[in-house]
């Protein structure tokens, strides 16, 4: 029962989070369910921005919104003028990237073994 709330939780955390950045227009949003293959967390959301503003301010909204929700973030990796932004609400893990370094990156592939899915 605890796990079934637990993976509640995380799933609702991901929908406010996907939510907000949509809200500020991020690109390509991806959630990948990484609760079968990895103890990090059950999600992954990757998202880009076009420009270090936007990201920024993709930054903050997830941030504010998960706030309100309950749910404070652990931590943040990237700040202002980051390429690449790292956000940890524990079990549901954010990153914001710039479109060059997540080509560089490619999250998704690394994370193949994890299921994409749509909240």
């Amino acid at each position: 029962m605890s796990e079934n709330r637990d993976q509640e939780k995380s799933r609702e955390m991901a929908k406010i989070a996907v939510s907000a950045l949509e809200a500020k227009k991020a690109e390509d949003v991806r959630v990948i369910d990484i609760s079968e293959v990895s103890t990090l967390g059950d999600y992954f959301i990757i998202a880009s921005g076009s420009s270090r503003p936007q990201l920024s301010a993709l930054r903050d909204e997830v941030d504010e919104k998960l706030t309100k929700a309950g749910y404070p973030v652990k931590s943040i990796e990237g700040g202002d003028n980051a390429k690449w932004i790292l956000m940890d609400f524990g079990d549901v893990i954010i990153h914001i990237f710039d479109k060059e370094n997540r080509l560089f990156y490619d999250l998704e592939r690394i994370w193949r073994d994890g299921k994409e899915v749509e909240l």
